[in-house]
């Protein structure tokens, strides 16, 4: 069943968005009486449609599920082209990221003006939206505008992990077991040529746990994927 996401409720009743409503109308070419479910506040809702341009759904009644992670990861990942990011942006979302930090360092390949920064955003939170409902998530994970280093320091995490290949680093396996006790989580993903010695010593001077994924290199991409899939097995059911 198609999952939509809504902010606002009335008269037991959710209107869609133009994009929602042109989904359900001309992508899924449903009818009066089909049923969706609507996350509204982070609660599920069976409801069935009853009008059209826009789409109006008719609520039956609450559904008691949550699909989201027991901790609330975020991902902070350095700038890379679009479609990389795409990957990325879809991938932690299906895999439970609570949010996302868009970050520009030195050897990002991405350099993006005020104006190119926006639409960025926007275009990043779109992917998100289309994830959050594919994966039935309770929540859309929230975007963040485009940090750098000095910006990121200054946030507040209860656990602060940052991915290297420093051959000191620890274990991301060794770190998630001897850290239980956590509500936050901020990962930080380098970008493919890797974080200047200043950016990297900023990161771990504040409070960054320098952790490796194993031995082998991988793609940037890939990092943020396998380090959400190492955070589901350790936690999740």
């Amino acid at each position: 069943m198609q999952r939509y996401f809504v902010n606002e409720l009335n008269n037991n009743r959710f209107i869609l968005s133009s994009d929602d409503s042109y989904h359900v109308s001309v992508v899924m070419r449903m009818k009066i009486e089909s049923r969706i479910e609507i996350v509204y506040n982070n609660e599920v809702y069976l409801t069935k449609i009853i009008s059209f341009n826009p789409v109006v759904a008719e609520v039956i009644k609450k559904i008691d599920t949550y699909n989201e992670l027991s901790k609330k990861v975020t991902i902070c990942q350095s700038l890379v082209n679009n479609d990389k990011m795409h990957f990325i942006l879809e991938k932690c979302t299906e895999l439970g990221a609570y949010s996302f930090i868009p970050l520009s360092v030195t050897n990002s390949i991405i350099k993006l003006n005020d104006k190119d920064k926006v639409k960025k955003i926007n275009h990043y939170e779109k992917i998100v939206m289309g994830a959050s409902r594919q994966s039935k998530r309770n929540i859309v994970p929230r975007v963040y505008d485009i940090m750098n280093v000095e910006e990121l320091i200054k946030l507040d995490f209860d656990l602060k992990i940052l991915c290297t290949v420093n051959e000191v680093s620890r274990s991301l396996k060794n770190v998630l077991q001897n850290s239980k006790n956590y509500a936050t989580m901020i990962i930080v993903i380098g970008p493919e040529g890797g974080f200047t010695e200043s950016e990297e010593k900023s990161l771990i001077d504040n409070g960054f746990i320098s952790t490796s994924l194993g031995n082998l290199v991988l793609r940037t991409e890939t990092a943020s994927v396998v380090s959400l899939s190492m955070i589901n097995y350790e936690y999740e059911r």
